[in-house]
């Protein structure tokens, strides 16, 4: 054989296998789940079906921090401004900022912060999901000054589909992507146990999977390994939150603790201790019971492919933060019923 000859088959034979890894790359889809993108696992078979409900855009726009009643310092979470249009159809008037954008923490002079930026509202709503908690406790702790002036966004951070989303070739995906994700699919699928993938997603089954989740391979569902790693909230935790209520009494501090997606599917006794003790201690409504029992009534309560909750999940959560806020703040005289 020449040279030419074997070079040439060389290169057929790259090219055949660039060829190959480019279209199971295009057919495997784009992810639309968190937690599939990131462990490169199929939404065709991990992903959420039922539509979600249709919120009227009105009630998904903010205040300005100078008009709000209520102020939300939240985590992805609140980002879809969709619990928030709960409180928003009410007649309150909501500003939301970020725990990223304020360093993670709340410092000494949060009140003389929160003055400077006109907020003239008397209630403040901390809400954290449950692994990141702790940590940003911890920050508080030992946070003097806010370093970053006031910032909110009049519109949602992220809006997401209200259908799932059909098939959209992936042609930002990188070669190997798709040869990745039907392994990886075809391994969570066939695998009796845990699997992990891209080193944050766990498959992993879930008792009854089918009656919580709206995903073709329901029987299984993903989860973020953080929810593992980042261990039990405790009742020191409470005693944290309630010093950072105490030491900033000009407004009613409420907490929204939203329990890890994993806490409510696989791992019910996660932070029990802490449960008990934020319940007794009253500093905010106890979303941990409130997720255990609506998953049973509510398919998607969280997204099967996401570690965040569903927006059925959200405007159920919505209606909870509303009965608790009206225990605090007088419901608007224009929307009173």
């Amino acid at each position: 054989m020449t040279s030419a000859k074997l070079w040439l088959q060389i290169f057929l034979a790259g090219f055949a296998i660039i060829s190959a890894l480019l279209v199971s790359t295009l057919a495997a889809g784009v992810p639309y789940g968190d937690l599939s993108r990131i462990g490169q696992v199929s939404d065709n078979e991990f992903g959420w079906q039922l539509a979600q409900p249709h919120v009227e855009p009105a009630f998904l726009r903010a205040s300005p921090i100078t008009e709000a009643d209520i102020l939300v310092i939240g985590d992805s979470f609140s980002m879809t401004y969709r619990w928030q249009s709960v409180l928003t159809r009410a007649g309150y008037r909501i500003t939301t900022v970020y725990w990223g954008q304020i360093g993670e923490a709340l410092c000494d002079d949060f009140d003389a912060w929160l003055d400077r930026a006109g907020f003239h509202g008397k209630l403040i709503v901390i809400e954290s999901v449950e692994r990141l908690l702790g940590d940003r406790l911890a920050k508080s702790q030992h946070c003097t000054k806010m370093r970053q002036p006031f910032e909110s966004k009049l519109e949602p951070f992220t809006s997401p589909p209200e259908q799932a989303p059909g098939f959209e070739l992936n042609w930002k995906g990188k070669l190997t992507s798709g040869y990745t994700t039907f392994s990886n699919t075809r391994r969570a699928k066939n695998s009796p146990g845990d699997t992990l993938f891209g080193k944050q997603t766990w498959a992993r089954p879930v008792v009854d999977g089918c009656s919580f989740f709206s995903s073709r391979f329901c029987d299984k569902a993903l989860f973020f390994k953080d929810d593992d790693d980042n261990g039990d909230l405790t009742p020191e935790n409470v005693s944290q939150m309630r010093a950072i209520a105490s030491a900033h009494p000009t407004r009613t501090i409420m907490w929204m603790v939203i329990p890890n997606k994993t806490t409510i599917y696989i791992q019910p006794d996660h932070s029990k201790d802490f449960v008990t003790a934020f319940r007794d201690a009253g500093l905010g409504p106890d979303l941990f019971t409130l997720a255990q029992e609506q998953k049973t009534k509510v398919r998607d309560f969280y997204f099967p492919n996401d570690t965040h909750l569903s927006m059925h999940g959200q405007l159920i959560l919505g209606q909870r933060m509303l009965e608790s806020v009206r225990k605090i703040l007088p419901e608007p005289a224009a929307k009173a019923s």
